[in-house]
């Protein structure tokens, strides 16, 4: 079966995430560098915490609630117990997310 049909019928596990965050967990789980692996799990934890402030605007995700859900995506394969993936959610918790709605807003303003 070829990589196109296989994705098109596997079930998007969470919604507010979407296939590419899916696919890019999977993808993190294939990897066998461990230093690659644990960029990837980072870049996804970024990805996962935009998708869900444009999908669940009221609610901001927080790091044990990105943990958990990589831990459920990757089926407990993967594991975000790692001193720089801390870090990195800590300096991003500090930063506002950027939403449509507020990127539109500024650009109103520059006119």
């Amino acid at each position: 079966m070829e990589q196109g049909n296989l994705r098109k019928t596997t079930v998007v596990r969470m919604r507010n995430y979407g296939r590419i965050v899916q696919d890019m967990v999977q993808l993190a789980v294939e990897e066998s560098d461990v230093e690659k692996r644990q960029t990837m799990i980072v870049y996804i934890a970024q990805c996962m915490r935009q998708k869900n402030a444009i999908w669940n605007r009221e609610q901001e995700s927080g790091i044990e609630r990105l943990k958990d859900d990589i831990s459920v995506l990757s089926h407990g394969a993967l594991d975000c117990n790692f001193p720089e993936f801390d870090e990195m959610m800590k300096r991003l918790a500090l930063r506002p997310l950027q939403t449509p709605d507020r990127q539109m807003l500024q650009k109103k303003k520059k006119k």
